[in-house]
């Protein structure tokens, strides 16, 4: 599974911080979300798969295989 940002989206919200947190964060300089790691195990796909889901702006995408 691949996780893609689209930054222009994102505004910060954190829910995706929230659904994965080893996933994601939030720059401190931007304000906007960052994938902290490329590998995801099944409980992480977990939480990003909820995370696009919860995504006000729809900024987060997955591609292949959960």
């Amino acid at each position: 599974m691949k996780v893609t940002v689209d930054l222009a989206k994102c505004d910060g919200y954190a829910n995706c911080v929230a659904a994965a947190p080893g996933v994601f964060d939030v720059s401190d300089d931007t304000g906007k979300v960052i994938v902290l790691t490329g590998r995801l195990d099944e409980e992480s796909s977990q939480g990003v798969v909820e995370a696009v889901r919860d995504c006000p702006m729809r900024a987060l995408s997955v591609e292949g295989p959960s």
